[in-house]
């Protein structure tokens, strides 16, 4: 985040190689929080933030999931929401028992993922292997994004 906090507004927003942006990546997990931590493990039938973004290929996320995917928040309007969640999901963690761990949850995801029971374990995983990789292709992305702003700035 320190290295995102030191470009430009506008350098968050835009895509290196036809990627997500840096905010949009962040939409993205908000997004997996909330289909596999709010929807999935905590059961709630439409927990979407306007915010979240869905993967690309999902088919009207708008008018199923009620998300905004033409949105364009700030930085902080999006850390807002990913702190939330990301308390969400410390919550669950710090609370799991080998019990709670195996549990089966019967809501899929979102509307159109298959519909057999998930345990939280793996639900948990889901979550923990996006921020993961995510986190990866954003580290990637800033690289580049900061040797623009270099070459552009003059900094």
């Amino acid at each position: 985040m320190a290295r995102a906090r030191r470009l430009p507004e506008e350098a968050l927003h835009e895509r290196v190689d036809g990627e997500w942006s840096f905010v949009e990546t962040l939409r993205h997990l908000v997004f997996a929080t909330d289909a596999w931590v709010s929807r999935t493990i905590l059961d709630e039938p439409m927990p979407y933030h306007p915010l979240a973004l869905p993967q690309t290929s999902y088919p009207e996320p708008e008018k199923l999931l009620g998300v905004d995917t033409g949105a364009r928040p700030s930085l902080d309007e999006v850390l807002a929401v990913r702190t939330d969640r990301m308390a969400l999901v410390r919550r669950i963690v710090d609370g799991l028992t080998d019990e709670e761990l195996s549990r089966p949850c019967h809501r899929s995801p979102a509307p159109g993922y298959p519909e057999e029971p998930q345990p939280v374990g793996k639900c948990l995983r889901v979550v923990m292997n996006e921020e993961c990789e995510h986190r990866r292709y954003a580290v990637r992305d800033l690289a580049v994004l900061e040797g623009h702003f270099d070459r552009t700035s003059g900094r």
